[in-house]
């Protein structure tokens, strides 16, 4: 099912890198440079008997190039020792499936400089086994033991010698160690039986329903259950795993011990879920948190997320949750107690472009959680597409050599190999603090699920697959042959687990037939109370913004703070301060995170660009403008202060957000924050929106309280940099899921964020931000609107000299400014306007009693700037629609509906925007 391709390393080519390697080792693939170092340590070095290693007249770049088998003999033997050390792999008998070893023509002998005759010379080589010496045959023969055995090796593209160094060491030990204990192996003989036997007892008691069997990877269970019995030794207290759903029940119950009864009877019929709210969702989407003690009696935790059909979604979540219970373990420095645990498909690894987001943060200060093991059931198949239609690299793992990961393929048929390759990787994570694959290569039992028909599209490949044995009778077999157990002893094992599973399965009919099912029995919901718009007060004693404002406006005496920043910035706030205002959106934001940092509730912020903010308004990290020191003034408030954290993010929307919203989950008392460079570029991350913030409530229970921060407003910016697409949230809004805000003035963002967190119910928070109204002299607030007072999800403002109205617009957000500004222009004075500050969830009883101030007769009108297919306009129109019994009929002022968010020209929005301006007071 997979071949090696490789090509004859030509003259030139060897020359050419030579040449390049030579000026600058960095110039060259890792690969080339270990070769190079190889055969310059030949010409250098005295062979391990002492002896002198003979000169060579010229370097391979020198023309004519010199045959390899004129090189030094010791100058081969390192070259042949690093040949099998990079591209070792290729010969490595890794399909399950593969009858015989795949070839490798640049390991053939002439390939390396040698012939048959050489094969009987006495050889060694300083950096393999200590300088041992062998004959040539035996130095080949343990090199493929090592090397071209059932695991495969690609660790030589790490540049850092000692990482490459400390895995050479051990994985050339490999064939020294002794066996594992009995004990250990009759373990890991049980975890497969289990594995198994729980896929065969599916199979026969719920015929035909869908379960993504892990049958064909059965040694995933051994991978996982050494990672685990390991965890009390490498000092891990807590597992955080993500998966697909392969494999997804039996990880659920062999692994993290749901019962086999809740199991079963989620496989019912006539299965309603026992959720405190919402719909739930398929059995193999769920997660599951347990805590379970190991064979030595030490307590691990273990939570695996749910995570929806987008397989690889959930590696971002996974990420944001590991580093949030590491920062609730106080496990900030080394990150070594938490550790993050992905699993995956071949084909997702390779194809979805999350994948490379989430190993490009792995690194990143604001999101390293210390590396992440990667376990990949390798079934060598998508759906039902190969991998010569799946990808364009040699594995599945390429992608991973972008942040210099190791990468361990192993036959899945060799459980003792697979678990230690875990057990490798997991050692591995914790001395380096890096990421990890492990590539474990397997196959598909039953097609992409178990009422889907493989032989459609794969009948030899299915063919073979139906006659051969699986894991667990291989291993079988292997233990009873080498005297490990008996064959009673064998039947013994699988008779007991399927034994308990025959039992739990009754447990659940007599349960169902007597309805003594408890209602929320292995629930994992949270219980949340009801979403209230009653206000909450969130303004902040006077002292108390002073010591905010005091720390905000103060920088260390040597801090070389550029002049601009110290003009435009500090000193204007402590001006406005100190004269009661005018205090704009970023000082605004500033104090509401300020003031909640002082009440020890901690803020995460993270963005592209957040730093200092996209339009250089929030400057919440200063810069010595020679040394670049940075010095962050909400650091500073006082000694008891929360933590105040905000990071520049990497050039991702799914990947950060994902790992924010996971962050969220599972540190819920902290204001987590998430802002897009422009609301416009949300819509990459829009899988995460759509699978987590909109419906994890009602699907898994799982509630956040994260913050979006997404800049929206018409300028006359074009397309790109204008809508941040309201409708779509709007669109996903029900069941109260989320709230949808576009607030007005910095006050109402203080009092919005500040009640997020001072609420006893947690929902995601999706907010337009401003751009030009940050700079806006009529978008300002006065101290006092902080010092008192709290959110309002309606603002009203009545028509002028107290006349009754003729028309009341209705609108939200920035366009707010221009009808004001028109309607004060033109002196009209029988116009009220009402700014609907939460979109959703929508106040209905505050806004009929708005309205009902008003003569039923007066005019109606919805005011936006976006086209007429775009913004609030539909859910408005319908929720007036509901209110009033289609009985009030609701003009629109606004663009036409297009296909754009926006026009290109600064003119033409101009004419747009003045047009729907006046639309909204003449229609």
């Amino acid at each position: 099912m997979r071949t090696a391709v490789a090509t004859r390393i030509d003259a030139k080519l060897l020359e050419d890198q030579y040449s390049r390697w030579k000026q600058n080792p960095r110039e060259v693939e890792p690969t080339w440079s270990a070769f190079f170092e190889g055969f310059e340590l030949g010409l250098t070095e005295k062979p391990s008997n002492g002896a002198a290693a003979p000169a060579m007249a010229a370097p391979p770049s020198a023309s004519p190039t010199p045959n390899l088998a004129e090189l030094p003999v010791q100058t081969r033997v390192e070259g042949l020792v690093y040949a099998y050390r990079t591209i070792g792999h290729t010969i490595a008998t890794l399909d399950p499936l593969a009858e015989e070893r795949p070839e490798q023509p640049l390991l053939k002998l002439g390939e390396l400089g040698f012939q048959e005759k050489d094969l009987d010379l006495s050889v060694s080589s300083k950096f393999y086994l200590g300088g041992r010496e062998m004959n040539l045959s035996e130095m080949i023969e343990s090199l493929k033991r090592v090397y071209g055995g059932t695991i495969g090796f690609e660790f030589m593209h790490i540049q850092n010698i000692k990482v490459r160094n400390w895995l050479r060491e051990r994985i050339e030990s490999r064939p020294f160690e002794p066996a594992p204990s009995r004990e250990v192996q009759i373990a890991l003989l049980r975890e497969l039986l289990e594995a198994e036997s729980f896929e065969h007892f599916l199979h026969t008691k719920y015929v035909g329903q869908k379960r993504f069997s892990l049958e064909g990877g059965e040694s995933l269970m051994a991978a996982l259950h050494t990672i685990f019995e390991d965890c009390p030794r490498r000092g891990v207290k807590e597992i955080v795993m993500g998966m697909s759903h392969r494999g997804r029940l039996n990880v659920l119950t062999n692994f993290l011990a749901k019962s086999f009864a809740t199991l079963f009877a989620e496989f019912s019929e006539n299965y309603i879920p026992n959720l405190v709210g919402g719909d739930g969702d398929v059995k193999y989407h769920l997660g599951y948190t347990s805590t379970r003690k190991t064979s030595g009696g030490e307590e691990v935790g273990i939570r695996l997320a749910s995570n929806p059909s987008h397989l690889e979604a959930v590696n971002a979540v996974v990420e944001g949750m590991a580093r949030a219970r590491q920062r609730i373990l106080k496990d900030t420095e080394e990150r070594r107690m938490v550790l993050p645990l992905l699993l995956h498909g071949d084909a997702a690894f390779a194809g979805q472009g999350i994948v490379a987001e989430v190993l490009n943060m792995s690194q990143l200060p604001g999101y390293r959680t210390g590396g992440t093991v990667h376990i990949i059931i390798n079934n060598q198949i998508g759906f039902t597409t190969l991998p010569a239609d799946a990808r364009s690299s040699s594995y599945a793992t390429d992608v991973a050599k972008m942040i210099e990961a190791p990468v361990f393929h192993v036959n899945g048929d060799d459980p003792l190999a697979v678990a230690w390759c875990a057990q490798l990787a997991f050692e591995f994570r914790q001395q380096f603090h890096r990421d990890i694959v492990v590539d474990m290569y397997c196959y598909r039992r039953h097609g992409h699920n178990e009422s889907d028909e493989p032989l459609f599209t794969q009948p030899s490949l299915y063919k073979e697959i139906s006659s051969h044995p699986s894991v667990a009778t291989l291993f079988r077999k292997q233990l009873i042959e080498t005297s490990v157990l008996s064959e009673n002893e064998a039947d013994a094992l699988e008779e007991e687990f399927e034994s308990r599973l025959d039992r739990a399965l009754q447990a659940v009919k007599v349960a169902e037939a007597q309805q003594e099912k408890s209602s929320f029995a292995e629930s994992t919901a949270v219980f949340q109370p009801s979403y209230s718009h009653e206000p909450v007060p969130t303004g902040v004693p006077m002292e108390r913004l002073e010591k905010v404002v005091r720390a905000l406006t103060t920088v260390p005496e040597k801090f070389r703070i550029v002049p601009k920043v110290k003009r435009t910035v500090i000193d204007r706030r402590a001006q406005a301060f100190q004269h009661g205002g005018p205090i704009d959106w970023a000082f605004a934001e500033t104090l509401a995170f300020g003031t909640l940092l002082a009440e020890k509730t901690p803020v995460r912020l993270s963005g592209q660009d957040s730093r200092r903010g996209t339009f250089s308004q929030r400057h919440s990290v200063l810069y010595d403008m020679e040394t670049r020191e940075r010095y962050i003034p909400l650091q500073n408030i006082g000694a008891d202060q929360a933590r105040f954290c905000v990071y520049n993010s990497l050039l991702s929307e799914a990947g950060v957000l994902g790992f924010d919203y996971g962050y969220s989950l599972d540190f819920p008392e902290m204001l987590c924050l998430w802002e897009a460079q422009f609301g416009d570029f949300a819509n990459g991350a829009q899988v995460i929106i759509d699978q987590f913030l909109a419906s994890a409530e009602s699907k898994w229970q799982r509630p956040s309280g994260i913050v979006l921060l997404l800049p929206h407003g018409y300028e006359g910016q074009g397309p790109e940099h204008s809508s941040a697409r309201l409708e779509r949230y709007l669109q996903l809004c029900a069941e109260e899921n989320i709230q949808v805000c576009n607030v007005t003035t910095p006050a109402q963002y203080y009092h919005l964020l500040r009640r997020q967190m001072r609420r006893s119910f947690l929902k995601p928070l999706v907010l337009m931000t401003p751009k030009s109204l940050l700079r806006s002299e009529q978008c300002v607030s006065s101290i006092g609107d902080f010092t008192a007072g709290h959110f309002n999800e309606l603002l009203s403002t009545p028509a002028l000299s107290g006349k009754t109205p003729e028309r009341i617009i209705l609108c939200t957000g920035k366009i707010y400014y221009d009808l004001i500004n028109y309607r004060d222009a033109n002196k009209i004075n029988n116009a009220a306007i009402i700014r609907i500050e939460q979109l959703y969830p929508l106040d209905e009883r505050r806004l009929v009693s708005l309205l009902g101030e008003h003569p039923e007769n007066t005019k109606l009108v919805w005011c936006q700037e976006e086209p007429q297919n775009m913004g609030a306009w539909t859910y408005i129109y319908m929720c007036l629609d509901r209110i009033y019994s289609h009985s009030r009929h609701v003009w629109f002022a606004g663009r036409g509906a297009s296909a754009s968010p926006a026009v290109g020209a600064l003119a033409a929005h101009k004419r747009e925007q003045k047009a729907l301006v006046q639309d909204a007071f003449t229609l």
